[in-house]
């Protein structure tokens, strides 16, 4: 008589004598060892310095505040620590700038009669500067300014109204920021100019420190009647960032008119 399995049995399954020894003949692996210290430090400094060109170039990078044009909304003088401000760059990619905002743009050509470079007389010096001026560690050598938004293509900006104001597209416009009342503080260069019809794609813009700014006002007899092109705005003011007495938000108040 043949031989039957015996229920519930698995012919399949390893017998009891496995007691979780490791089978003869294999060897246990070598731990995998890094990278020599002088090869990964190197390696995170470059991973860095891509990091912040990639930020600086396509999100936003901080500026320094160097002259008094825009106080009381920013601070800074000749000689002294001005504020920081962070400049954020994405904003315009998806929109333009308006009335009232705060920008930050490389100057055109006829604002940049009394620039003079940042960069050393030194080549090696200059080379350095450059290359750290390419992943956003060194300021770039250009005119870079901020000034505010004051009309778009297609308004028409200048002339005063009986109450000392600017005037765009014929109405007064309300400028809360502005260092002086100009109601009361009546100085005619602040308004008495124009009128100008700003191109399309251009941008009027002005100090807050209207009797300390040379802003477009000064550039009225260059090409582009003192406006600023789009593609020289670098970024919108967002915010100061130090010292840290001054942290906050810098206000972009709705200005249009019409």
């Amino acid at each position: 008589m043949s031989s039957t399995e015996s229920p519930g049995h698995d012919p399949a399954e390893p017998g009891p004598r496995d007691n979780g020894a490791p089978a003869r003949g294999v060897e246990k692996k070598s731990e995998k060892k890094g990278q020599p210290w002088y090869i990964e430090i190197p390696m995170l400094v470059v991973i860095a310095l891509v990091l912040v060109f990639v930020f600086q170039t396509f999100v936003g990078r901080v500026y320094q505040i160097p002259s008094e044009s825009m106080e009381p909304t920013l601070h800074g003088c000749a000689g002294c620590t001005g504020d920081r401000i962070f400049v954020d760059k994405i904003s315009y990619r998806f929109g333009e700038p308006e009335p009232g905002d705060v920008v930050v743009f490389e100057g055109p050509d006829s604002w940049n009669q009394a620039y003079q470079s940042i960069r050393s007389d030194n080549p090696v010096i200059r080379t350095l500067q450059n290359i750290g001026g390419v992943i956003g560690i060194v300021p770039p050598d250009q005119n870079d300014m901020v000034k505010r938004v004051i009309a778009v293509g297609g308004q028409t900006v200048g002339g005063c109204s009986p109450d000392g104001r600017l005037m765009v597209d014929g109405q007064p416009l309300d400028e809360p920021y502005l260092n002086a009342d100009p109601t009361i503080d009546r100085n005619p260069l602040n308004c008495a100019f124009g009128p100008v019809t700003v191109p399309e794609g251009n941008y009027w813009v002005m100090g807050d420190n209207r009797n300390n700014s040379a802003d477009s006002r000064f550039h009225m007899g260059d090409e582009f009647q003192g406006t600023v092109p789009g593609e020289n705005i670098i970024g919108k003011v967002q915010a100061i960032i130090l010292p840290f007495g001054r942290i906050g938000s810098v206000e972009s108040p709705d200005i249009s008119v019409g």
